[in-house]
């Protein structure tokens, strides 16, 4: 029988809010090349000359707020660790291990395929958990992954869950989520995905601009690994499932840096624009997170909800992410078994 090794990869948190730790793990994020994709020199100057130094401590303040909300515990690490221990239940009776790891600080990439490495395994499936590719996380992820697996001395079988977007477990998985709230009591229904530079988009299809692109009206086939072509049509599979009207929802980008053109509609705006407009209930979701995490608790749940009650609106009801959901654990597993 096979010796297989799930690996689950998620993007990565700060070992504490301590502003040192805070500092550690942007330094590394953001000196990645396909998180920033500019000229080394540049990027270098850049991240550690001006973004790390001055944005550090202001994002310590932030997960501080994040730790307090879930208990002193970053969630993102610990529905990771929730996540390998239940989908490794599902499979007790099969020669399989579940590991996880971040792609930026711990447990590190580093740290578990050195210990994946002495185990032997005949199989690996290379599973990182962003349902939307970006080159800036799945490709990021699997890189890193291919980088250290490439110096063993014997490789073994390689599968990788490159994207899981449409996903009917995963699709399912946040239709049940949403099944606490009432729907037809909103206003609003607000999809708001974590954004890109444009640019990182317009490298999937040279010849094609995001301006040019008709992905939010119909899914294109040709560019099934675009980020924006994808988040378009998990928008349209949820909303198709819990019976939203296309005049009811709106698809936005939220977490943006810098001054070049990301992918617009910028989320906060979106919030800004419906409470002008009359709107007083909005039911937000973040479907590019599998875990709750600053993006959706603090950004969409405190951020967003004083914005929204600024300009007059009365409630931002987030959607919370999948984090340990059976049925999201049991998507997980059937994505596992369709590479088996």
């Amino acid at each position: 029988m096979k010796k297989t090794c799930i690996l689950l990869i998620n993007l990565g948190t700060p070992d504490s809010p301590k502003t040192p730790d805070v500092r550690r793990y942007l330094t590394e994020f953001l000196n990645d090349p396909r998180v920033i994709d500019i000229n080394p020199i540049g990027r270098f100057f850049l991240v550690n000359g001006i973004i790390v130094p001055f944005r550090a401590p202001k994002s310590a303040k932030i997960y501080k707020e994040l730790w307090e909300m879930w208990g002193g515990n970053s969630p993102l690490l610990t529905y990771g660790n929730k996540l390998k221990e239940l989908v490794q239940q599902k499979f007790t009776s099969e020669n399989i291990t579940v590991e996880f790891a971040m792609r930026y600080q711990n447990p590190s990439l580093n740290s578990v395929l050195e210990k994946m490495e002495k185990e032997c395994y005949d199989e690996i499936i290379i599973f990182p958990l962003f349902p939307h590719y970006a080159s800036s996380s799945t490709g990021s992820a699997v890189e890193k992954a291919m980088k250290l697996i490439r110096k063993w001395w014997v490789i073994p079988e390689l599968k990788i869950v490159s994207a899981f977007y449409n996903h009917p477990g995963y699709i399912d998985a946040f239709v049940d989520r949403a099944g606490k709230y009432s729907v037809t009591e909103y206003d609003h229904v607000m999809f708001s995905y974590h954004g890109l530079p444009e640019r990182q988009i317009e490298k999937v299809h040279p010849s094609l601009t995001c301006a040019n692109c008709n992905c939010p009206e119909k899914f294109n086939e040709d560019f099934d690994l675009c980020y924006r072509n994808e988040c378009y049509q998990t928008t349209r599979l949820i909303a198709e499932k819990l019976n939203i009207p296309k005049e009811k929802y709106t698809v936005s980008f939220q977490s943006r840096l810098g001054k070049t053109p990301w992918l617009t509609p910028y989320s906060d705006k979106v919030v800004e624009d419906l409470a002008k407009s009359g709107a007083k209930k909005i039911l937000a979701f973040s479907p590019a997170f599998i875990a709750d995490c600053l993006e959706t608790s603090v950004e969409i749940g405190y951020e967003y909800q004083g914005i929204f009650e600024k300009h007059g609106g009365q409630k931002v009801q987030l959607v919370e992410s999948l984090n340990d959901s059976p049925i999201w654990v049991d998507a997980v597993c059937d994505m596992i078994r369709e590479k088996l």
